[in-house]
């Protein structure tokens, strides 16, 4: 359990490395909600994270250290507002 409260705790460390559009690095990352190769949802130390592109491919995903690596074409990186309830962004996604 103090494992899981340490990783969860607010200003864990997240980084998002970003190169030539095409090769995505995420830190800080909890957990994938939903993907396919258009659009990655996930749950950053930071908040909520949508990833958009073309051909988005899930190259390596470790939780337990929090680190993502995401191929393809990146359009844009939207961080959900601070103070949303979790699931807010799957939520508007989906028009609820």
């Amino acid at each position: 359990m103090a494992y899981e409260e340490e990783r969860l705790r607010p200003g864990a460390p997240h980084q998002v490395v970003l190169e030539d559009r095409e090769q995505l690095t995420i830190s800080g990352v909890e957990e994938v909600e939903s993907f396919d190769e258009n659009s990655i949802l996930l749950s950053t130390a930071c908040g909520g994270l949508e990833v958009q592109g073309e051909g988005l491919h899930i190259e390596k995903l470790s939780l337990d250290g929090g680190d993502l690596k995401v191929d393809g074409t990146v359009n844009a990186l939207i961080y959900e507002p601070r103070g949303r309830e979790r699931g807010g962004l799957l939520s508007r996604l989906l028009g609820g």
